[in-house]
């Protein structure tokens, strides 16, 4: 898609700029909206805002462009919820929305965010699924989510840790949930401990996200291994809640000293959060198991 708007050296520069932040702001805009098509016009929107914008007084180039995506996908998803009532409203049936316009490429994006996290996401209202996936996926600070939403930052952070809970499964009795991720943890904790690879590509989602303050690692292989090799920094670890997702917190002298943090959909572990940084481990609101196995921990 060009972004040539023919003025000359300064809008070619600006241009390269944009080009070098296409990749995140599609995948941001794809998680957003499920769509390829849809993506790519929400991104094409940031691109024509940008070219109008003084982009001269623009500090961070990368936050500014998620800012405009985020709200162009905020505003494509209450669209899209408000045609599918007024629908209903009319005694009309639930609205088809347009098909991707290229199939094939929706079906090999998908594959690299899952499809089961694309599935679950379109259970959430436009706001959580904002809310979940800058924050969740892409590391966006909740004062910037708060700032597209029109929220203050505690309202931005309830609806991420909402939509956590539903992506966790909605379908599913609380309590058994929760036993059912704590056997996730356990298990994890388990194979990582003894080298298991095969143990752990059986918790893992195929297209498997782990985060850390340096990268992100995706796919199961590449995060199992990831955890065989570090099996040292989760052996002392135990389970707990971490923001109201299940995970491991390594112990130091009794206080946590890092997290990962888990996100369960269908069954599997979907998205690994890891936090070292103390600064962030602090402010972090952590539940510790204390009905944990003692042989484990």
């Amino acid at each position: 898609m060009s972004t040539d708007t023919g003025n000359g050296t300064d809008d070619n520069f600006l241009a390269e700029r944009f080009e070098a932040h296409r990749p995140r702001l599609r995948a941001v805009a794809h998680r957003m909206l499920g769509s390829v098509a849809e993506a790519d016009d929400a991104v094409q929107e940031a691109w024509f805002r940008l070219s109008r914008a003084d982009s001269g007084r623009v500090e961070n180039l990368g936050g500014w462009l998620t800012t405009v995506v985020g709200r162009v996908c905020l505003d494509m998803l209450r669209s899209r919820k408000s045609r599918a009532e007024e629908s209903l409203e009319a005694g009309g049936g639930p609205v088809e929305l347009p098909g991707p316009a290229d199939p094939e490429q929706d079906a090999l994006l998908a594959d690299t965010v899952g499809v089961a996290l694309l599935v679950v996401l379109d259970t959430l209202t436009p706001a959580e699924r904002l809310a979940f996936v800058l924050h969740d996926l892409f590391a966006v600070p909740f004062e910037e989510v708060a700032g597209i939403l029109g929220r203050n930052p505690a309202a931005a952070r309830q609806l991420a840790s909402r939509a956590r809970r539903r992506v966790r499964g909605p379908h599913s009795a609380p309590d058994a949930d929760l036993v059912r991720q704590r056997e996730l943890v356990d298990a994890f904790l388990a194979a990582a401990r003894a080298g298991d690879f095969d143990g752990l590509l059986r918790v893992l989602d195929p297209d498997v996200v782990a985060r850390t303050e340096v990268g992100v690692t995706t796919g199961a292989a590449a995060v199992a291994a990831g955890a065989t090799r570090f099996a040292r920094l989760v052996g002392p670890g135990v389970p707990a809640l971490i923001n109201g997702v299940p995970g491991i917190v390594v112990l130091a002298d009794g206080r946590p000293e890092r997290t990962l943090a888990f996100t369960v959909v269908r069954d599997r572990i979907a998205v690994m959060d890891i936090v070292t940084d103390p600064a962030r481990v602090a402010e972090l609101d952590i539940d510790l198991d204390v009905d944990f196995d003692p042989d484990l921990g």
